[in-house]
């Protein structure tokens, strides 16, 4: 049996990196290729970005498939010096994986996700559950709790939902989301988009753009169809961005929270 040396306790790097073990079994493809296949991975936090990332002992990586990177960035992944390109399921992928400068994470390596930065591995697993985007925060809760309040929804003092039957999601760093059985929103007023979008803790989902007038950004309004099963009270339930739109709760006006994504969508509404 073969010992291997990993992290065992959480830390702080000098370089502003912040660190702790996961005893998830984990998994990275590309095509049918498995590259990674981890029982010792690390989650790793860089400065200033809200979402975790992987690092996989050398030992559980197919090194085999990683060459010097030919055209390495720089600035890319805090003070991170050594790339490798990635050559597998017959492609070369640049820069596909990098190692991080601090002693804490030395014989560590980590990879771009395709869902997340356009390349890199594109199927990742948790035990048997296929992730996307980027890891799952363990500092994170997602709970989609079934309520009687009352929720409406409003686009330009247009009443487009009302209902007494919302169900809450509840997740961590973000607005209360309200979601609504389909049969209170008037979806006539929507028009289906070929957009889609994934998340680690909820699913994929599909979305709808307003037809009116006014100043609504696209892509407005999504739910999920297929969600995962942690939130299975979402599913086929339509949900809007209430930075961009107007929602009263039992008879309170709500402020338009501002989210990570007030800036997506004020651009959206001016493109």
């Amino acid at each position: 049996m073969t010992t291997l040396r990993t992290t065992v306790s959480a830390g702080a790097t000098s370089e502003g990196l912040l660190w702790e073990p996961s005893g998830r079994w984990v998994r990275g493809r590309k095509g049918d290729i498995t590259v990674v296949d981890s029982r010792h991975p690390v989650l790793v936090w860089e400065p200033g970005v809200p979402v975790p990332m992987y690092a996989f002992p050398r030992e559980e990586v197919r090194e085999d498939l990683l060459r010097p990177a030919k055209n390495p960035p720089t600035g890319a992944h805090t003070g991170s010096r050594i790339f490798y390109d990635l050559e597998a399921d017959g492609e070369l992928l640049e820069n596909a994986a990098w190692t991080f400068p601090a002693d804490d994470l030395a014989g560590h390596i980590a990879f771009e996700w395709f869902r997340r930065t356009g390349r890199g591995l594109d199927h990742w697993y948790e035990e048997e559950e296929e992730i996307f985007v980027h890891p799952r925060d363990p500092h994170k809760r997602v709970d989609a709790l079934p309520s009687s309040r009352h929720v409406v929804v409003e686009i330009g003092g247009t009443v487009v939902a009302d209902t007494h039957r919302p169900v809450l999601l509840f997740e961590t760093g973000l607005p209360t989301r309200y979601y609504i059985p389909r049969e209170d929103v008037r979806l006539g007023l929507f028009v289906p988009t070929d957009h889609a979008s994934a998340c680690p803790y909820k699913g994929t989902a599909e979305y709808w753009s307003w037809r009116g007038e006014g100043d609504v950004p696209p892509n407005v309004v999504w739910s999920y169809p297929e969600p995962l099963a942690a939130v299975a009270a979402v599913k086929g339930l339509l949900a809007f961005y209430d930075e961009a739109v107007d929602v009263v709760v039992d008879g309170e006006r709500l402020e338009r929270p501002t989210t990570p994504f007030s800036r997506a969508l004020s651009t959206r509404s001016t493109a």
